[in-house]
């Protein structure tokens, strides 16, 4: 239901080349990143490498291994036709790797593959602990496995401890056995690798000089600058702290009427000083310093038209929480929000129209907007479902069981739900009545 309602939202298909052991940090990490679509290619459970690889490459516009070995070994057998990436823990993942081993172990002989001596060394001598090394460095022909392998059992024998960074060895290793500490990427390490493999595609490029316009709008200004013994120094000062925000987005920004701004920027800019949508520091200023309650929405587009005219919708959006925050509507109608003062990253990516008329009108006579109605699907397609009791739409809407009531008893009046069952939920308890939200059904139905 979730990929019907989402379908039509521009998105950077990303093949991404991993195992099993880090694949949920990845799907953890990349939420940061809501223009990519991932498809992950799990290499510990699939044979057909190679062949793999080839068929995503048509199907994707950027591809990311999470190690160097299988980013090698694909590297020698395929032409790559887009742009391609790999992940090595060579950074703060592989000095979380010698920090335990050498705190736990504090080995005399290291048995390390894959990476330079000299960087190796720089690091050991970081965490002040001196070893024999052995090491198995990759250049461009790649070798068997089975030698990385042999080469570790054969210097484990002889008293090292092991660090690999291929989890094809580590499996092998584990077969035999033997102990080892195996280098993986850290999150800090996949948001930096996600970052480059987004600058690398051709939708990244062509966005980065779309044009953004926001519009902020402030509720309580006029109250603050009655209670204000200098209310025209207050002014100058928020005026000062906006003007401060779209200096930082390298933007231009006009002071429209008494509580109401705007600025222009890029896409790019915006979407790397907000850190993917998650971080919009003018709201909290203008909280913390002034206590103004703000609402923002922003518009991307194609034109300055279409991006101006987003920004209002945007803006609806967010004013109808009245809660310091702020709603993107991008270039296609598809909604980002909300981004709070709590920097919160799972919010909801729905399409801003519903459009069945018929639907529209039950909605409206049972006073929900049409904003709203785009809300609520997106929340109720994240949890694929479509019978609720009273108690289970309060918190999927994060709303009181009060509100939850009253709503579903508009519904049902306006034809958009009905009575499908009951619950028992307790000897004693009243029975809780199962509701049928049609409205949900019947549009997805017609995506």
């Amino acid at each position: 239901m979730s990929k019907q309602l989402n379908q039509n939202i521009p998105e950077i298909h990303i093949a991404i080349i991993t195992t099993t052991s880090v694949v949920q940090q990845l799907k953890e990490v990349i939420l940061a990143f809501p223009n990519f679509k991932p498809f992950f290619h799990i290499i510990d459970k699939q044979h057909n490498f190679i062949e793999a690889i080839e068929t995503l490459m048509t199907h994707v516009e950027v591809m990311m291994f999470t190690d160097s070995f299988s980013y090698l070994q694909a590297q020698q057998h395929c032409t790559f036709t887009i742009p391609v990436h790999h992940m090595p823990g060579l950074t703060t993942g592989l000095y979380r790797s010698l920090f335990l081993v050498c705190q736990t172990l504090k080995p005399a002989k290291l048995s390390v593959d894959t990476i330079e001596e000299k960087y190796l060394n720089k690091l050991l001598n970081e965490l002040e602990h001196s070893c024999e090394l052995q090491l198995f460095e990759l250049n461009k022909s790649v070798p068997p496995i089975e030698d990385i392998i042999e080469f570790h059992t054969i210097n484990y024998y002889d008293g090292a401890a092991i660090i690999t960074c291929i989890p094809q060895v580590a499996t092998h290793l584990v077969a035999r056995a033997i102990p080892f500490e195996l280098v993986t990427p850290t999150k800090q390490d996949m948001s930096v690798a996600f970052e480059r493999s987004l600058l690398s595609t051709t939708s990244r490029r062509n966005k980065e000089t779309q044009i953004v316009y926001g519009l902020l709008h402030c509720h309580n200004i006029e109250d603050i600058m009655a209670k204000s013994s200098s209310p025209h120094l207050l002014k100058q000062k928020i005026e000062q702290a906006f003007a401060q925000y779209v200096q930082s987005l390298d933007g231009h920004g006009i002071h429209l009427v008494n509580n109401q701004y705007a600025f222009m920027t890029t896409r790019g800019i915006f979407e790397r000083e907000t850190r993917g949508y998650k971080f919009i520091p003018l709201l909290k200023i203008l909280k913390e310093n002034f206590h103004l309650t703000t609402s923002l929405g922003v518009g991307f587009g194609r034109t300055a038209a279409e991006s101006g005219g987003h920004a209002i919708q945007a803006l609806h959006q967010s004013m109808e929480l009245n809660d310091d925050v702020c709603y993107i509507v991008r270039e296609d109608q598809s909604v980002i929000g909300p981004v709070d003062l709590a920097m919160q990253t799972n919010y909801e990516c729905y399409q801003l129209v519903v459009t069945d008329r018929d639907i529209l009108h039950r909605a409206e006579k049972a006073g929900m907007s049409a904003s709203y109605m785009s809300k609520l699907m997106a929340r109720i397609a994240k949890h694929n479902k479509m019978d609720y009791t009273a108690q289970e739409l309060a918190t999927t809407l994060n709303i009181t069981l009060r509100s939850a009531n009253r709503i579903l008893l508009k519904w049902t009046d306006a034809g958009l739900v009905t009575i499908v069952g009951e619950e028992k939920v307790s000897y004693k308890g009243r029975p809780r009545r199962i509701f049928h939200l049609n409205f949900c059904e019947e549009e997805f139905s017609t995506h």
